[in-house]
């Protein structure tokens, strides 16, 4: 019986790990966070940009405020580590859409494997990152039409606000820290 039990609470300690945050207030801050960081970024683009024009909202924010308001701890969701992520892969992403403009299979490809081994190499593995290189290959011809300004609007503009953002609301209540001080 006490077997049964250690394994049961090894399985739940892989499922719910140490970084996920499982307390009320937690989600609560989780939301505010969210909300506030992807909300200010849409709200810019809406005032800067046409409504068909979704250049500073791209995909791969949302899984950013996955990671910064949802696992704080996270080593892949530290500031050096989202932006670094997100500005390597979008420089990587371009540079092959550059090269290989007509065949996005290969350009999508070669930007998210480099991207990933570019992350490895520099410490700063950032999942979202990976997102943005293929956003650079695949999104509209707006988005490819920008060149590298992506890699500074929407990317690097975007990024500095949802770490502002989390910088603010994760330090607000007292159990919540960011970056984390592990």
């Amino acid at each position: 019986m006490k077997k049964k039990i250690k394994r049961s609470y090894r399985l739940a300690k892989y499922i719910v790990y140490k970084q996920t945050l499982v307390k009320p207030a937690d989600h609560f801050w989780t939301f505010i966070g969210a909300f506030m960081g992807i909300g200010i970024i849409g709200f810019i683009q809406k005032h800067q940009f046409a409504q068909t024009d979704n250049v500073y909202l791209i995909g791969s924010f949302g899984a950013t405020a996955v990671l910064i308001f949802g696992s704080t701890n996270s080593p892949l969701a530290q500031p050096r580590n989202v932006l670094l992520g997100h500005l390597i892969s979008a420089f990587i992403g371009v540079t092959c859409n550059k090269l290989f403009p007509n065949e996005i299979w290969l350009s999508s490809a070669l930007a998210v494997s480099v991207s990933i081994v570019c992350m490895q190499i520099t410490k700063s593995m950032h999942p979202p990152g990976g997102a943005t290189a293929i956003i650079a290959n695949i999104g509209t011809e707006k988005i490819k039409n920008l060149g590298y300004y992506y890699v500074l609007s929407p990317v690097l503009s975007g990024v500095l606000i949802l770490l502002l953002t989390a910088l603010i609301i994760n330090n607000l209540p007292a159990n919540r820290n960011y970056p984390s001080k592990k």
